[in-house]
């Protein structure tokens, strides 16, 4: 269901669903995930197939695989308090949303005060994909949520890919989201370790 992916995600999640990916092969996959990682864990991906499994169902299976929240991008917040906002706190999960800078100052800090976890700053009102480097309407956003002085951490993503960008996501929030730039690696870098070491090596440059 791809709302703001980039063409890398959308061949990504295509390619995925070719080989039989689904929320229960999700799970089955995870359901030992804890034994080696003590890290968080966050699931991202769209309503609809959340709403097709069930979404109590979907928050029972993620705490007993140990997942600690989750991302829906296309989850519209007023509906999240309405509908589901009681069924994630009463399972102890993090609901994580997106801001973008189109996103008023009154929706954000409904965001900040309903959610937890961290808040998902999108870097720009455009999809995902790799930037060469963030300008300066993207920076004047950046330094304007942070004087909010928000409740919730925020992490930047959509365009970190290079030690621009990411220095730049890193000196405006506590962390860095990278998704096209990683999927772009594990092609030429099956091996997950290497797909990372890649990944580091393109933040230094």
């Amino acid at each position: 269901d791809p709302m703001a992916d980039g063409p890398v995600i959308q061949e990504a999640s295509t390619e995925a669903l070719r080989n039989g990916m689904s929320l229960h092969v999700l799970f089955d996959q995870l359901k030992d995930i804890r034994k080696e990682v003590h890290i968080p864990v966050i699931l991202m991906g769209y309503l609809n197939p959340v709403m097709q499994f069930g979404f109590e169902a979907f928050c029972r299976k993620c705490v007993e695989t140990g997942v600690d929240g989750m991302i829906i991008p296309d989850l519209p917040f007023a509906d999240y308090m309405a509908d589901y906002k009681a069924i994630a706190d009463r399972y102890d999960l993090k609901m994580i949303m997106l801001i973008t800078p189109e996103t008023s100052e009154a929706r954000i800090r409904l965001i900040d005060e309903h959610t937890s976890g961290f808040i998902y700053m999108v870097s720009s009102a455009s999809t995902t994909g790799a930037q060469q480097d963030f300008d300066k309407q993207k920076q004047a956003y950046f330094h304007r949520i942070d004087r909010m002085g928000l409740r919730n951490p925020r992490l930047v993503g959509f365009g970190i890919s290079n030690k621009a960008t990411f220095e730049a996501a890193a000196a405006n929030s506590s962390g860095a989201i990278i998704g096209s730039k990683f999927m772009q690696l594990l092609k030429s870098e099956p091996a997950i370790g290497g797909a990372v070491e890649a990944l580091l090596d393109a933040l230094r440059q």
